[in-house]
């Protein structure tokens, strides 16, 4: 098991969410990770990191896999400009590498915002660290272990 997927499993369990990852295949898109698990897109809790331009801070934004992040408005929530994140500042503020960026078990805690539309649903689907494991969840589980702020940052 990855290092990555040994900090979400124990995220999980340390949260109190009786969940575990399953390795489902590689998905490079919300709709083929829905294709793989046998929801809808938006059932996919994309994990977004941008960079802060005046922080250089990793900000994650989690939202339904149908949607995309506004930039004007997850700019105007993080208090900053916003900037594309590149693989070093994923890896090194998160430990995750793009493809496979869970919302849970970072080795350092973003200031993280949580798309409403996920809340539609009774259970969503993560990335759980690798591009090949996803976790089931409730979305109120995923906005707590997270650490998120629900806000209206999408397009």
């Amino acid at each position: 098991m990855s290092k990555s997927l040994k900090r979400v499993t124990l995220a999980l369990q340390e949260g109190g969410v009786d969940t575990l990852p399953v390795e489902v295949g590689q998905a490079t898109t919300a709709q083929m990770a829905a294709d793989l698990v046998g929801c809808t897109t938006d059932q996919i809790a994309k994990s977004i990191i941008f960079r802060g331009e005046e922080s250089g801070a990793a900000i994650l934004f989690i939202t339904a896999g149908g949607n995309r992040v506004d930039d004007a408005k997850a700019s105007a929530l993080a208090g900053e400009p916003l900037g594309k994140a590149d693989a070093g500042l994923i890896r090194t503020q998160t430990g995750f590498a793009i493809g496979g960026v869970s919302p849970v078990g970072h080795l350092t805690r973003p200031r993280a915002f949580f798309d409403p539309r996920l809340n539609a649903f009774d259970q969503v689907w993560a990335a759980a660290g690798t591009p090949r494991h996803v976790f089931p969840i409730a979305p109120a589980d995923l906005l707590r272990l997270s650490g998120a702020q629900e806000a209206d940052f999408t397009a």
